[in-house]
């Protein structure tokens, strides 16, 4: 008699978390849903772990493998080239899932041959498995822009669609789910459940705790992708008020032996992604220093000092460059708007606005950082917070602030309204985004350890 494969592959791999990988493992086994295998792959673990998965040798629907430390994504890739089943998903070896999971996944997967990808919300709980938030995404029907990623474990997947984007990028150290995320949404439908289906451990080891390396990985992950699409054409323009209008300007003060405004103009200089840059200032003699150094590589554009005053709207100083453009018939897709106040803006992070508008197909990329605070308004009886304390963790209640650096739009939303806009962003460290605006900040990059 022919064997019936199983409809669902979940897999768990596992380095040094025996304290939680019982958890897991359980949770897979007293699912509702009973036509599953599991594949428990441990990394090299130094810990109990080996003999806590031993003990789960002898059932039917477990296969385990005890292999050198490989790292996550050579082991996603395994359990992929072991998985039998139609359907596959990771679950980390500090979380577990709910009950209900395989069932209502699968279920929406089985009905919707189109849906290539599902994910849940989820609980945060942290390192005892006490619940802080219920995380919900936002309503998937009304949802235009997908820049924001997929959980990466416990996303079950359509796995013919996972083998023909060629599995898991072993290029990079993390953030799968991120890559994934971007393969997916460009070929196929994915999906939110607006259930709690698992629950994901935060503690000190957690990988989503180091914000440096994910944000690295996924500006690794933007590159190469981006790479196999048609590039657009981009030109940069840097307004500057000059001297002449603001004496206490510090345009040309040193930082660390280098004017300021050399540091962006450098940064923009290194993109190949950048076709053209435009510095405009009132200011001719800065402007000579400019072009003295950069020659013919970057277009120095004397503006009028009505357009530099203080009150005078940026966008009139926009037109002005983009006519003058225009006068030497230079075409463009893209326009950057920069400052120079931001000198940690790398041409790294300048590509990284460039493919995110286009792989997202946003109208408009701002640079931002992720708060953490709480914020308050005054409404007369007193400060209430802007977001209502609960533990229930909402997408829409994310707060993001605009921080200087620079934004991108596309040449036919120029002078739009955001609000009519699809604006998309890039995520920046407090170091990247950090900003000169008095001479005492000129001295911080040091003490900060940032230079």
């Amino acid at each position: 008699m022919k064997k019936i494969n199983p409809l669902i592959t979940v897999y768990i791999t596992n380095y040094n978390y025996g304290k939680f990988i019982k958890k897991a493992i359980n949770s897979v086994l007293n699912q509702t849903f009973k036509n599953f295998e599991l594949i428990i792959i441990d990394d090299g673990s130094k810990d109990k772990s080996t003999n806590i998965i031993k003990k789960f040798q002898n059932k039917k629907k477990i296969k385990i493998i005890f292999q050198k430390n490989k790292g996550l994504i050579v082991s996603n890739n395994l359990a992929l080239r072991l998985s039998k089943a139609k359907y596959i998903m990771r679950l980390d070896s500090d979380d577990w899932l709910d009950p209900h999971a395989l069932e209502i996944m699968s279920n929406i997967l089985e009905r919707n041959k189109k849906i290539s990808l599902v994910f849940p919300d989820y609980y945060e709980v942290d390192k005892n498995g006490n619940i802080i938030k219920q995380v919900r995404r936002h309503d998937f029907k009304k949802v235009k822009l997908l820049d924001q990623p997929a959980h990466g474990a416990c996303t079950m997947i359509r796995k013919e669609n996972l083998l023909d984007i060629g599995g898991y990028d072993e290029e990079f150290s993390c953030q799968d789910g991120y890559y994934l995320w971007l393969n997916f949404i460009k070929k196929y439908v994915v999906r939110n459940v607006n259930l709690p289906l698992f629950y994901y451990r935060q503690h000190q080891n957690s990988l989503t705790k180091n914000k440096k390396k994910i944000l690295f990985n996924r500006s690794k992950i933007i590159t190469k992708l981006q790479k196999k699409e048609n590039k657009k054409k981009v030109v940069a323009i840097l307004p500057i008020r000059g001297l002449k209008l603001n004496p206490e300007s510090l345009v040309l003060k040193k930082l660390d032996s280098k004017p300021l405004v050399f540091y962006t103009i450098d940064s923009i200089l290194n993109s190949k992604l950048v076709y053209k840059l435009i510095v405009t200032s009132p200011d001719h003699k800065l402007l000579n220093i400019i072009k003295k150094k950069y020659k013919n590589k970057v277009l120095v554009l004397r503006r009028p000092e009505n357009l530099a005053f203080i009150n005078t709207e940026l966008e009139k100083t926009i037109k002005h460059s983009l006519k003058e453009l225009k006068s030497k018939r230079i075409y463009f897709d893209y326009v950057m708007n920069v400052s120079f106040r931001t000198p940690f803006i790398s041409t790294k992070i300048i590509e990284d606005g460039i493919n995110t508008l286009q792989l997202f197909n946003s109208d408009k990329i701002i640079c931002v950082t992720q708060e953490t605070h709480r914020y308050f308004r005054h409404d007369g009886a007193g400060l209430k917070s802007l977001i209502k304390s609960s533990n229930l963790k909402l997408e829409r209640d994310v707060i993001y602030k605009q921080v200087m650096g620079f934004n991108i739009v596309k040449k036919n939303c120029l002078f739009k309204n955001d609000e009519d806009l699809k604006v998309g962003h890039i995520v920046l460290t407090s170091e990247q985004s950090f900003e000169i605006n008095k001479e005492e900040d000129l001295k911080m990059p040091k003490r900060m350890k940032i230079l």
